[in-house]
């Protein structure tokens, strides 16, 4: 087991609230593929490939408005080549690496993938490559590692369960995953989803989907993230996780910047409208009284 003392030492304080960029996650990562070892660096990377599934699914799709995220493993020209290599191989050549999800996905996206699928076809293939991730990732040998998979995995489902429910739709069609509570949430009728055996952070979460407010909802999620990473770490404070930790909080925060400003952005074109619209009446009524 490998120890960072002098790289988790030297890292900045952070807090959610943060209004600047310390690091990107694209620099952070970047320093730490220089300092990691070869193993932590594959533990790691199972966070970074979920911005390869992205790019992945834009290939797929012929996508030419989204960008490409250099933030995942595999570079735009990696990506080609193994869907290439996939889609005229039965495997990949020796010495290219590849999650074995990311391998049947692609083998199964070939045999499926209509040239023209509409927008649900895109939505159920996205969903299945989201579940693919998520049962590779929590099978990882690092526990902590595993467990915040599963930790977001049960978010996601139970904001998938009460939309669901809130809108009369079959929670089966959009439930991800096999874990025993995605398992009671396809079940359960009840309020609380009858999660009473699930993770401690479950009730809390729950009382948080309820929030109607979009931001409010978001940030108290995030902090939701924020503690448990806290307290998860607490008592490996040099280990690769409080690195992992370190990086999912970077992410959060970078996140929010650019959250932040969209959401103020989107105020303010709103506020000047109010104005102009207000402007408008006011006119409309001084000429009307002055007839």
């Amino acid at each position: 087991m490998s120890y960072y003392y002098c790289l988790i030492s030297g890292l900045p304080s952070i807090t959610l609230d943060d209004h600047k960029q310390i690091y990107s996650v694209a620099g952070f990562k970047a320093e730490l593929d220089l300092m990691l070892s070869g193993h932590d660096r594959r533990i790691i990377n199972r966070f970074f490939l979920k911005y390869d599934n992205r790019n992945l699914l834009s290939y797929l799709w012929k996508n030419s408005a989204c960008t490409f995220d250099g933030r995942g493993v595999y570079t735009e020209e990696e990506i080609r080549e193994i869907c290439d290599l996939l889609k005229s191989e039965d495997r990949i050549p020796a010495g290219i690496s590849v999650p074995a999800y990311f391998a049947d996905f692609i083998r199964d996206s070939y045999e499926r993938l209509e040239s023209n699928g509409d927008a649900e076809m895109h939505q159920l293939r996205e969903d299945r490559l989201s579940s693919l991730y998520y049962h590779e990732a929590m099978q990882c040998e690092n526990k902590f590692m595993a467990l915040w998979f599963e930790l977001n995995l049960n978010i996601g489902n139970v904001m998938t369960a009460y939309n669901c429910r809130k809108y009369g739709l079959d929670g089966d069609d959009y439930i991800i995953g096999d874990t025993e509570t995605a398992k009671i949430l396809r079940r359960s009728g009840v309020r609380d989803f009858n999660t009473g055996n699930a993770p401690d952070y479950m009730s809390e979460l729950i009382r948080i989907i309820e929030e109607d407010d979009f931001m409010m909802r978001e940030k108290r999620l995030d902090v939701l993230r924020w503690n448990w990473l806290e307290e998860e770490t607490f008592f490996k404070p040099f280990g690769i996780e409080s690195v992992i930790a370190y990086l999912l909080q970077l992410e959060m925060i970078e996140r929010w910047l650019v959250l932040d400003k969209a959401y103020g952005e989107k105020t303010f074109r709103r506020l000047v409208a109010e104005m102009k619209r207000g402007s408008s009446e006011t006119l409309e009524k001084f000429k009307e009284n002055n007839k």
